[in-house]
């Protein structure tokens, strides 16, 4: 038996709920509500919660440390539940995919994404799995504005079908590994 670490990235606060930027947070409370899982308690400098998938222990996890300091909580609850590196999932926000499309994909670098830059720096280096929820790139305005502004109300029609996808693309993930999750669910999105 070993555990697993969800990690999805956003930033804290009803302000940022629902923002392009939070979208890992919806994924965690998608993956929470699924499993049943207990209400998060604050910890690690954010919120967490356990379930089980597989036979396996799955912490999720909400850092709160705004997303430039995700790291920081992650390498915390790491360090508490002994996961390795290649155990953790983070979900988060990709500018470099349209909205609607979901990839996972295993190590690689930051494309400018200060969250993933924090896990990075904090987390022990690039080769944890991210599971890329794509929001598109804004039309015209600048990337920082636009991720944190909401999904509009197009996009809202469909999210929760978003969420199901990358929430299937996280627990094929944790059972089977990355590849085989890859393999399966990148042809449905």
């Amino acid at each position: 038996m070993s555990t697993h670490l969800i990690a999805g990235l956003g930033n804290p606060g009803p302000k940022y709920a629902g923002n392009r930027h939070n979208v890992g947070f919806m994924v965690v409370d998608e993956l929470r509500r699924r499993w049943g899982a207990p209400d998060f308690r604050d910890k690690f400098k954010g919120e967490f919660t356990k379930g089980r998938l597989g036979g396996d222990d799955v912490v999720l996890l909400k850092p709160l440390t705004y997303m430039n300091l995700s790291g920081e909580s992650v390498q915390a609850a790491m360090r508490f539940f002994k996961v390795p590196l290649e155990q953790v999932v983070c979900v988060h926000d990709e500018l470099d995919l349209e909205f609607g499309v979901v990839r996972l994909k295993i190590g690689g670098g930051t494309a400018g994404h200060n969250g993933l830059r924090s896990m990075v720096q904090h987390a022990g280096g690039p080769d944890f799995v991210r599971c890329r929820v794509g929001i598109g790139r804004p039309r015209h305005g600048r990337p920082e504005q636009y991720v944190l502004s909401d999904f509009s109300s197009l996009e809202r029609v469909e999210l929760g079908m978003v969420l199901e996808l990358a929430a299937d693309m996280v627990e094929t993930s944790v059972r089977e590994g990355a590849r085989a999750a890859m393999n399966r669910h990148h042809s449905r999105s």
